[in-house]
C-alpha cells in the first residue's frame, strides 16, 4: 500500500502491515471498544485508551485517555499530551505501531483542508476526577512580603506541586494565580477504583506536607497553608486554544464545581471538600463516615445546596492510615 504524503500509524502484524491513515478529521481515539476510530483488540488495552489530535500548527499530539497500562513513546511512558515526531514507537498495551509524518505539512494541510484561521477542536466526553489546589490567605501574603521572595515561594510551591501531582499519574492541568488544576482520567464505564481516590488523597496530602515544609523555611508572617477541592464526574476533554497555542484541558460542570468545592472550605472551617460523587467511590470503606463530615453548602452559581463530604488535612492523613491499615489486615 501506497500512502504518499498522508501521515498515519503502521501496525505490523503476522498477517502483513496494517496502514492507519491519518486524514479526514483531526482528532482519532484508540481503544478496545468498537466505538474508537481505530480499535485494537488488545486484552492489556483499555477501552477508550488515547487520542491522536491534529491542529492548525501541523503537530500531532498524542493524548493517554487515564488508560490502565499507560501509552509509551519510544519506550517512555506519557502522562501529559505530547507532540509526535515522524517514526515514534508507540506502545499501547503489548501494541505497538509507528507514527509516520511526511516531511511537507504544506501537504498534509492540504489533504486534511484545515483552515489557517480555524481553531482544531477535539471534543471527547471523560470519566475525570478534577482536583483544584490554593494557596491560602495569599493576597494578603502578597503585601506582606517583598516580590523577589514572594517569586522565589511560588516557584518553589508550583515546582514542588508539579512534581508531586506528576508522581500521582497526573499532570498540572492550569497553574492559576495561586492555584493548581489537576485532572485525573479514569475508564469510560464509571469503574473507578478505591485506590484510584486513595492516589489523589495521597497527593493532596503530599501537597500539605510539602507547603508546610515550604513556608518553614521562608520568612513569612504567618504560616503557609492550602486548601482543596476534588469532584468526580463527566467532563469534555478537548482543546480549547488555537493550532500554535493548544490548551488540553477538562471543561464542564465537573470542573467548575471542584473549584466552588476548593472555596468552600473557607466556609465551613476545612481544608478538603469532595464532591458527592468522589465521596460515593469511597462507599466501600467504612471508616469513611467517621473522617469526612457531610455538609450542605452554597456553592457560588448554583441555585440549588450542594452535598460536600470535608475533612481536615489530620483527618485526611488519619484515613489514609485506615486504609493502610484495612489493606494490611486483608493480606493477613
Amino acid at each position: 500500500m501506497s500512502v504518499g504524503g498522508i501521515p498515519y500509524l503502521l501496525l505490523r502484524t503476522a498477517n502483513g502491515n496494517r496502514y492507519l491513515p491519518l486524514v479526514g478529521r483531526h482528532s482519532w481515539t484508540v481503544g478496545r471498544n468498537a466505538e474508537n476510530n481505530f480499535v485494537i483488540p488488545d486484552g492489556w488495552i483499555s477501552r477508550s485508551h488515547a487520542l491522536l489530535q491534529f491542529t492548525e500548527s501541523s503537530d500531532f499530539y498524542l493524548i493517554d485517555l487515564g488508560s490502565r497500562n499507560g501509552t509509551f513513546i519510544n519506550g517512555r511512558r506519557v502522562g501529559v499530551p505530547i507532540i509526535l515526531s515522524d517514526g515514534d514507537r508507540i506502545a499501547f498495551g503489548q501494541t505497538e505501531l509507528e507514527f509516520h509524518y511526511p516531511t511537507s505539512p504544506k501537504a498534509t494541510n492540504r489533504h486534511l483542508d484545515v483552515s489557517e484561521t480555524q481553531t482544531a477542536a477535539l471534543h471527547v466526553r471523560r470519566l475525570v476526577s478534577v482536583m483544584v489546589v490554593d494557596i491560602r490567605s495569599f493576597t494578603i501574603l502578597t503585601r506582606k512580603i517583598d516580590e523577589q521572595l514572594l517569586s522565589n515561594l511560588i516557584g518553589d510551591w508550583f515546582r514542588q506541586a508539579g512534581e508531586i501531582i506528576r508522581e500521582s499519574g497526573s499532570w498540572v492541568d492550569k497553574y492559576i494565580g495561586d492555584a493548581v488544576m489537576s485532572i485525573w482520567f479514569h475508564e469510560a464505564d464509571n469503574s473507578i477504583t478505591n485506590e484510584e481516590v486513595i492516589q489523589i488523597f495521597r497527593a493532596v496530602s503530599d501537597l500539605n506536607k510539602m507547603t508546610i515544609d515550604l513556608g518553614n523555611r521562608y520568612p513569612l508572617p504567618f504560616p503557609l497553608k492550602i486548601g482543596a477541592g476534588i469532584n468526580t464526574g463527566f467532563a469534555m476533554v478537548g482543546n480549547t486554544g488555537t493550532g500554535d497555542r493548544p490548551d488540553y484541558t477538562a471543561i464542564g460542570n465537573t470542573v467548575n464545581a471542584a473549584f466552588r468545592l476548593e472555596s468552600c472550605t473557607k466556609q465551613i472551617g476545612r481544608d478538603i471538600a469532595l464532591g458527592e460523587s468522589t465521596y460515593n467511590y469511597l462507599s466501600g470503606f467504612g471508616n469513611a463516615q467517621q473522617r469526612f463530615a457531610e455538609h450542605a453548602v452554597s456553592l457560588k452559581g448554583y441555585e440549588e445546596l450542594t452535598l460536600t463530604y470535608a475533612s481536615t488535612f489530620e483527618e485526611l492523613d488519619n484515613f489514609l492510615l485506615d486504609k493502610l491499615l484495612w489493606d494490611h489486615d486483608l493480606l493477613q
